[in-house]
């Protein structure tokens, strides 16, 4: 690549190889550092066995990833457990927060009064912390004392039975997250062309139509970016569990990031914690590659 200098039309000075490099060392310098290396350390734990407490950490190898895989091991059917957990809160807590942020970008896109004030509204429990929402919503689904069970008349254990955790877990996370997920909807409806849904008029296509013929190939791109994003949110849910339900009942509530952060941070088990980790990685990596490969060939796009 070549460049002309200022003032001296006719003269071109050729670009370095290395001067691209130059440009991206700060940020290549910053992911070795705060990613590269913490990913480094961690696979390096867990191939010993790692106390904080004890100075000896003897180099184990693999036992740590065999441990988990043995059915018989205390680790492994605690940590299959956590990742039952994780799977059954993904499965449930993803179509609703696919489906209804779509919904509510379909309506808060119309004109209306007051439309900014409604997108706000709805995008303004996700400017909680998650220890803010999982102390307020403990409080709210107490078995006992909670007002949730007041109002409603029920003498439902939100926080320690099952399912009624499960919907409990669910419903918090969907209010809390909805509208992140509308936003961005709500961005790729605003990029769809306004001349294609004015042509799909005026052949005569209905609403439907038009939302199935128009829309939703026009928000492809975004709904694989929202799916796979909240795929990895929901895999990865800790505050809720832990400040809402701690588990319970039994640990059918513990998912694997709660698991992962009780192993390496009470027991002081970093060696396991890590491969806990490393494992719950290579699920997501598979899941996520599954899901561009699914949806992202389609159409040539």
């Amino acid at each position: 690549m070549s460049t002309r200098t200022a003032g001296s039309p006719g003269v071109v000075r050729r670009m370095r190889p290395w001067t691209p490099y130059l440009f991206a060392a700060p940020y290549l310098a910053l992911f070795a550092v705060f990613m590269l290396l913490p990913i480094g350390f961690g696979f390096w734990t867990g191939l010993h066995r790692w106390d904080i407490g004890l100075p000896d950490r003897p180099f184990v190898g693999l036992e740590n990833y065999a441990e988990l895989f043995d059915p018989a091991g205390v680790e492994g059917a605690r940590f299959w457990t956590a990742m039952r957990a994780t799977g059954i809160f993904t499965v449930a807590s993803v179509p609703p927060l696919i489906v209804l942020p779509l919904l509510t970008a379909l309506l808060m896109n119309g004109r209306f009064a007051g439309r900014d004030v409604y997108r706000a509204v709805y995008f303004a429990p996700y400017v909680l912390g998650v220890a803010v929402v999982g102390f307020v919503w403990r409080f709210l689904l107490d078995g006992n004392i909670g007002l949730v069970n007041h109002y409603l008349g029920l003498d439902v254990q939100w926080t320690t039975d099952v399912p009624a955790a499960w919907v409990a877990l669910v419903g918090v996370t969907v209010w809390w997250t909805l509208g992140l997920n509308a936003v961005i909807f709500l961005a790729g409806l605003q990029d769809i062309p306004r001349e294609l849904h004015e042509a799909a008029m005026v052949d005569g296509a209905s609403a439907w139509q038009r939302f199935r013929s128009v829309t939703l190939p026009g928000l492809r791109p975004v709904t694989i970016f929202v799916l796979n994003t909240t795929i990895l949110a929901s895999a990865n849910m800790f505050g809720q569990s832990y400040l809402i339900t701690g588990g319970a009942p039994a640990d059918q509530t513990k998912t694997a990031i709660h698991l992962i952060a009780e192993t390496g941070l009470r027991q002081f088990d970093l060696g396991t914690a890590s491969a806990m980790s490393f494992i719950l990685a290579a699920f997501l990596m598979v899941t996520s590659a599954l899901v561009f490969g699914a949806l992202g060939n389609r159409g040539g796009s």
